[in-house]
């Protein structure tokens, strides 16, 4: 049986500590800068290292999927739409394709939400085939590479594999045309079949002005040890339990539903980004997939992600010490997550603490407008520098053909 009054000396002693250092800390508002190379990456400016030629696609594509239904740009899944509205203003977009180094299809692929908001994935692979095949008919930049010079936002669960259920997306795999080209994603997830090589790792969307319209006084003590708010089962996905999330989030759970250290529980209250600015730690456990909204609410807020999903591949991960700034807990420890929090030095929490501040840090995760120098944005601009210049191999030979037009399940060469 746990000894609950050991606990909570530690938890009071613990508190008392981070209240005195916190004080100190918002009296001088010191931050520290990212140290070594990734400080430096962060804070790149990709303007001048790169130009980026946007295909004009029918509005069938983009504009009239989005008229059609407008949540689509508060989802989760909205950093397609953003992206594009960004390059066709930024300075690095080139109305000239013979001088571009790389290529970008607009292609809203997620916004086909059911009532509950969740987008339906089913016809995108159609509907990404088909404007391949417009791109391909119209104009020589495909042909040339087979898509090795062009990019493409594919924020669903499992990215191009294009299903919600890590199960079929393995059976799925990467829509076969998108072989060669670079993906810029939000799953991430290292010898994952739906990660490939090359591939551009990214935060979900998150309302830049929602949450910070939700800051709180920077002295408020950060009273809540543990925090969390979400599903921990999915029984009308998973009624036989243990699936979803590979049982971690159940685990949570039944481990630690009545420890005081743990604020926990499915209700999403109003206070919800408010409470987040009391916490120390904030649970980021995998769902259906690692990655979730929770990781970019811990660090704009400041509050340590603890990160339970084995194997994920982080947002910029080159530019964001996430070794330094979260804690990292394999799923099959989560019955010790206690013991593993509460035996963090008081020094260590307080450096993450301070690192989470670097506004730096924060700008990264964020897709603004409009939008800010060292923002997702720019991010994901310098992630595509750094593969420049393109390698001979990028080119095909006259007559050369790599992809299979015709791979896939049957479903997906119907036309869209």
């Amino acid at each position: 049986m746990r000894n609950w009054k050991c606990v909570f000396l530690l938890l009071l002693h613990l508190a008392f500590f981070l209240a005195t250092e916190a004080l100190k800390f918002h009296r001088t508002q010191r931050t520290e800068r990212i140290s070594g190379s990734a400080g430096d990456v962060l804070e790149d400016d990709p303007v001048g290292r790169l130009k980026v030629f946007v295909y004009e696609l029918p509005s069938k594509y983009n504009k009239k999927i989005l008229q059609k239904d407008p949540r689509c740009l508060s989802h989760m899944f909205a950093a397609e739409i953003y992206m594009h509205r960004f390059l066709l203003s930024s300075p690095v977009r080139t109305l000239n394709p013979e001088e571009a180094d790389w290529f970008y299809t607009p292609v809203y692929t997620t916004c086909d939400l059911t009532p509950n908001g969740l987008p339906l994935p089913f016809k995108s692979p159609r509907m990404m085939r088909s404007a391949i095949q417009l791109i391909a008919s119209n104009w020589p930049y495909w042909n040339r590479t087979e898509g090795a010079d062009h990019f493409f936002i594919v924020p669903h669960d499992f990215a191009a594999c294009f299903h919600y259920q890590e199960e079929k997306a393995i059976g799925r795999g990467i829509l076969p045309l998108l072989q060669r080209s670079t993906l810029v994603q939000t799953f991430g997830q290292r010898n994952h079949v739906c990660l490939k090589d090359g591939s551009i790792t990214i935060p979900p969307y998150a309302p830049p002005q929602k949450m910070q319209s939700h800051f709180i006084p920077p002295d408020i003590p950060r009273s809540i040890f543990v925090y969390f708010r979400g599903l921990f089962y999915d029984v009308g996905n998973d009624p036989e339990g243990g699936y979803y999330a590979r049982g971690a989030r159940a685990a949570v759970w039944e481990n630690f539903k009545d420890n005081p250290l743990f604020d926990i529980s499915t209700e999403h209250p109003t206070t919800y980004y408010e409470d987040m600015q009391r916490a120390i730690f904030c649970l980021c456990p995998l769902g259906w997939a690692p990655w979730s909204p929770r990781l970019v609410e811990a660090v704009i807020f400041g509050c340590i992600p603890s990160i339970i999903a084995d194997d994920i591949v982080l947002p910029f991960a080159d530019a964001i010490p996430w070794e330094e700034i979260g804690v990292f807990v394999d799923e099959k420890d989560v019955p010790n997550l206690d013991t593993i929090l509460t035996s963090i030095p008081p020094e260590e929490i307080l450096r993450k603490q301070r690192l989470l501040a670097n506004p730096s840090m924060k700008q990264a995760m964020l897709f603004p407008q409009p939008a800010q120098p060292g923002d997702a944005f720019h991010q994901i601009l310098n992630g595509l520098a750094r593969k420049l210049p393109h390698g001979g191999s990028v080119y095909l030979k006259p007559g050369e053909k790599i992809l299979n037009w015709t791979a896939g399940p049957v479903g997906d060469l119907k036309p869209w």
